[in-house]
């Protein structure tokens, strides 16, 4: 026995009015909204799955397939124009909504503890051609050169290259699973996503530990959160000189705190080709089916909320934790 479409959306809708009654973020003051966020949640994931992206293409899919408004709880087929608008206004819920399931659901089993988390960046190539920094730096687009996302920027890592795109920056647990997201254009620094994070780590998960790569050393940083009772694990390979700095680096040569970090490549690095997977994407830099920011957010988030949902049926159920297949096909 497998979960079908209908548990995995039985798991969002109820995850959704439980986090609507904790939240102010999921509330509307004023006119009650036609089209719910659960359910717009539900209906664009589909289409993800089915990589319908065109809005007036879903619009088409919609009034073909009538059936799929009982599921929705819809009365009738909204505008193109309002699935768009909804579409690029739904980051936000998804961001709070990932949060809530990452905090909410440690009480399901040990696979989703958040005593011990880690945070990675991986880079998505934009959808399209991309914008030669030369060119970017001007304002200038090459009269040749069409469909250009100009909300991307460059970036480069380690395992990608360089890349012109967007960064998810991410956290998870030690067993992969997710517990914040943040969405940016691959510039964007990770120390200040990590900034940017920051004050919900340390009053709202709390974790004994927190691992993270070179790039989010930061002194000031690891003693604010050592005063907050949280271990902040990084290589601290360009950090060398200080009396600090030299008991930092035996401190996290100690036995358990070198074996956390060892772990922070095999616990969070596979989630990214999962969540690749789940958005239906290829190749070492993943190339978007979407463009500009706000549709990029919905879009990552939606895989990243999916991965989650996954998860948590496959806990239930008693399945493989980072089995991806049965929701792929449940949605398909």
């Amino acid at each position: 026995m497998e979960p079908t479409f209908n548990d995995y959306v039985g798991i969002i809708y109820n995850s959704f009015e439980a986090f609507t009654q904790a939240s102010t973020e999921a509330k509307r003051v004023g006119h009650p909204l036609i089209y719910q966020h659960k359910s717009m949640i539900v209906f664009f994931m589909w289409m993800q799955f089915k990589r319908i992206y065109n809005f007036k293409t879903q619009w088409k899919w919609l009034n073909q397939h009538p059936e799929a408004l009982g599921v929705l709880e819809w009365k009738r087929v909204p505008h193109r124009t309002s699935l768009s608008r909804r579409y690029k206004q739904l980051y936000r819920i998804l961001e709070e909504l990932v949060i809530y399931l990452g905090q909410g659901s440690g009480g399901l089993g040990d696979e989703l503890s958040t005593a011990h988390l880690y945070e990675d960046q991986s880079l998505f190539k934009a959808h399209g051609p991309v914008w030669h920094q030369s060119d970017r730096q001007q304002g200038r687009i090459p009269p040749k050169l069409r469909h250009l996302d100009t909300d991307a920027t460059w970036a480069k890592s380690a395992y990608h290259g360089w890349v012109y795109g967007y960064g998810l920056h991410l956290t998870v647990n030690n067993c992969g699973f997710p517990v914040m997201i943040q969405l940016e254009t691959a510039a964007y620094d990770e120390s200040r996503a990590m900034q940017a994070k920051q004050e919900r780590i340390l009053t709202v998960f709390k974790p004994e530990t927190f691992c993270a790569d070179d790039a989010y050393t930061q002194a000031r940083r690891i003693r604010c959160w050592a005063q907050h009772g949280v271990i902040l694990l990084t290589p601290a390979l360009r950090w060398r000189k200080g009396r600090f700095a030299q008991a930092y680096r035996r401190f996290i040569q100690q036995p358990d705190m070198a074996a956390l970090l060892r772990a922070r490549r095999t616990t969070i690095e596979p989630i990214f080709d999962l969540i690749g997977k789940l958005l239906g994407v290829r190749g070492r830099q993943k190339q978007l089916p979407i463009q500009r920011l706000p549709n990029v957010r919905t879009c990552i988030g939606l895989s990243v909320l999916a991965l989650q949902v996954a998860m948590l049926a496959n806990s239930v159920w008693g399945f493989p934790f980072r089995a991806i297949s049965t929701i792929k096909g449940a949605f398909a």
